[in-house]
């Protein structure tokens, strides 16, 4: 109980405080499963960003309690996904949410999202255009690490710029 009443409190005042820079962290494993290019990932993103798009607090209170993002985990899941294609070879790559925790970064709550994007066949190019929450926040960026067998690369997705190449061979 004494956790709970914790997370409470801390979700408050990370909610309460002004709206500062809004980052989501984009994690991606690329990998060959068959005759398919499978990616893995966990997005990151604030809860406070979620809820000035979501208005995640149910009684207004200032107050985002875990309940209240449990209720909300499908109007999370639709914002984020909608917001989020992949495509190999200019082919549309399928999106296969997975399950969604709450984790804590030194800025605040996020929401973690994990899915799997599945590509057909072995794209030579995969693209990600990632459009989070550009409606509501024009200085939203994406922090994206992608992880290729033994190499990472970062990128930063923004408004002007908001597709990326993954893979190119």
């Amino acid at each position: 109980m004494r956790t709970v009443f914790a997370l409470a409190l801390w979700m408050y005042f990370a909610v309460a405080q002004a709206h500062s820079s809004s980052d989501a962290y984009l994690t991606l494993d690329l990998a060959r499963s068959g005759s398919q290019t499978v990616i893995e990932g966990q997005w990151d993103i604030a809860l406070r960003d979620l809820h000035f798009a979501l208005a995640l607090d149910d009684d207004g209170d200032g107050a985002l309690t875990w309940g209240e993002v449990r209720r909300h985990h499908a109007d999370i899941a639709s914002y984020a996904y909608g917001r989020l294609a992949a495509a190999g070879d200019g082919h549309a790559c399928a999106i296969e949410p997975g399950r969604q925790l709450v984790s804590t970064r030194a800025d605040g709550g996020y929401a973690a999202l994990f899915f799997r994007v599945v590509c057909k066949g072995s794209p030579r190019n995969v693209a990600l255009d990632y459009r989070l929450l550009f409606d509501v926040d024009p200085t939203h960026r994406g922090i994206v690490v992608v992880r290729n067998g033994g190499a990472t690369a970062t990128s930063l997705v923004s408004p002007a710029n908001p597709r990326i190449g993954l893979l190119r061979r």
